[in-house]
Formats: structure tokens, C-alpha cells, sequence
């Protein structure tokens, strides 16, 4: 537990960081706000189309007396998914626009004295293909726990508990992966040390999921989370050597 909280601290020191550094959250600002526009299109689309779509995908209802009821259900289930969708994948969408952006950021939060530099276009096409393979990790276990949702009390209790944590998980993935490149470490090296210190993950990245709940929220505070993440990666998932 102890290392949990201390997990969702660095979250708050990733906001103390940029707080003392504007002109780095003001930079940061620029990709969030354009990813954020993308989202706000695709989700209005989702939202004006979602009983189109829940009709068309249920043509076994079509002589249910209780079909509009049911296609509502599952309209809404559609929207909440893609919100979901969009809450997960925000992270890794930014980072991939704005990678210029935020590995200045991550590198005036982390300063080292040496460390494994390239150029951004050519770490661009390794970013996009870890980030999909990371996103199929995410829909082995969110696709599973969408329809266990469905199922009376556990659907309300354990599932959304569960969701938070595998979110949490894998946002952590997404923005410790900056700082866990300039190390050198490849994705089943950083997967290695994240799961090590899974309790910290968990707290760092639970934070940020539950924050990035709140659409503007998380635009404002997508800076924070990458010099939060910054910060765990240099203090307790791989410590420079004068921690």
C-alpha cells in the first residue's frame, strides 16, 4: 500500500515539477490540445450514430417487442466503450503526436549524463508500433471486462475496480516509455520493470487514469503525468546512480 500512494505522489510531483516550470506545461499544452480535438470529433460521431450503430448490430432483435429499449442499452454500452477507448489510447495518441514535444519535456525533468539519444523521425515508427502492440494488450483484458460488466453486482463493483487498475497499467506504460527509452531499454525490458514495481505502476498510473476521466482535465494535465512518470522512472523503476 505504502508503495501504491507512493505511486500516486509522483503523479503530484510530476504537478509541483510543471507548476515550477510554466513555460514546460505551456509547451506540453500544444499536442494534448490537438489530440484532445481529434477525440472531441470522434466521440460526438460515436455519440450521434451510437443507436444506428447498436441497430445494425443487432439485427436478432428485430421482432423483440422490447428492442428499443435493448438497442438503447447497447448504444449507450457503444458510447461508454468508445469512452473508454479514448481514455486509454489519450495517452499514447499525445505522445505519438507530440513525441518531440514531450521528449524535451521528459529530459528536463530526467537529466542524465548519458543516455541512448536518436532523433525523433527515427524513433517515430518504433513509438507507433509499441503503442500498438501495447493497445493489444489493452483490448485482451478491457474487451473481456466490457462484457463481464453486463453481469448483475459484479459489473458494478469488482469490474470497474479491475478496469481502473489494468487502465492504470498500461497508461503507465505509455508515458514511462520516454524515459525508459533514453535508458535503452527496449518494450519487454520496460514491461519487465514496470510489472517489478507493479505497486508503484499501479498507484502512478491509476491517478492518471481516474484524472483523465475528466476530458479537459486530462489535456491540462497531460504535462504532468509525462514529467510524473519522468520522475518515477528516475527515482524507482530504473534510479540514476545518485538515487
Amino acid at each position: 500500500m505504502r508503495d501504491f500512494a507512493a505511486g500516486v505522489g509522483f503523479f503530484v510531483q510530476g504537478f509541483g515539477w510543471v507548476s515550477r516550470h510554466p513555460r514546460w506545461w505551456l509547451f506540453g499544452l500544444i499536442p494534448a490540445v490537438i489530440a484532445f480535438a481529434v477525440y472531441v470529433v470522434a466521440l460526438v460521431f460515436l455519440g450521434t450514430n451510437a443507436g444506428d450503430l447498436a441497430a445494425f448490430m443487432t439485427p436478432f432483435a428485430d421482432s423483440w417487442s422490447w428492442r428499443e429499449a435493448f438497442r438503447a442499452m447497447v448504444g449507450v454500452a457503444l458510447f461508454l466503450g468508445g469512452l473508454a477507448v479514448a481514455v486509454l489510447t489519450f495517452a499514447a495518441v499525445t505522445l505519438t503526436i507530440g513525441e518531440p514535444f514531450y521528449e524535451r519535456l521528459s529530459s528536463a525533468v530526467d537529466v542524465l549524463e548519458e543516455e541512448d539519444e536518436q532523433p525523433w523521425w527515427r524513433t517515430l515508427p518504433r513509438s507507433i508500433r509499441d503503442s500498438l502492440v501495447t493497445l493489444f494488450y489493452v483490448l485482451i483484458f478491457t474487451i473481456p471486462l466490457f462484457f463481464l460488466g453486463f453481469i448483475p453486482v459484479v459489473g458494478q463493483t469488482v469490474v470497474p475496480v479491475l478496469g481502473a487498475l489494468v487502465s492504470g497499467f498500461f497508461l503507465t506504460v505509455e508515458l514511462t516509455t520516454l524515459a525508459l527509452e533514453r535508458r535503452g531499454r527496449a518494450r519487454k525490458q520496460r514491461f519487465a520493470l514496470l510489472r517489478g514495481n507493479m505497486a508503484s505502476t499501479l498507484g502512478f498510473g491509476v491517478a492518471v487514469f481516474l484524472l483523465f476521466l475528466i476530458p479537459l482535465v486530462a489535456v491540462i494535465a497531460m504535462p504532468a503525468a509525462v514529467a510524473g512518470a519522468a520522475l518515477l522512472v528516475r527515482t524507482r523503476i530504473s534510479p540514476t546512480p545518485d538515487h
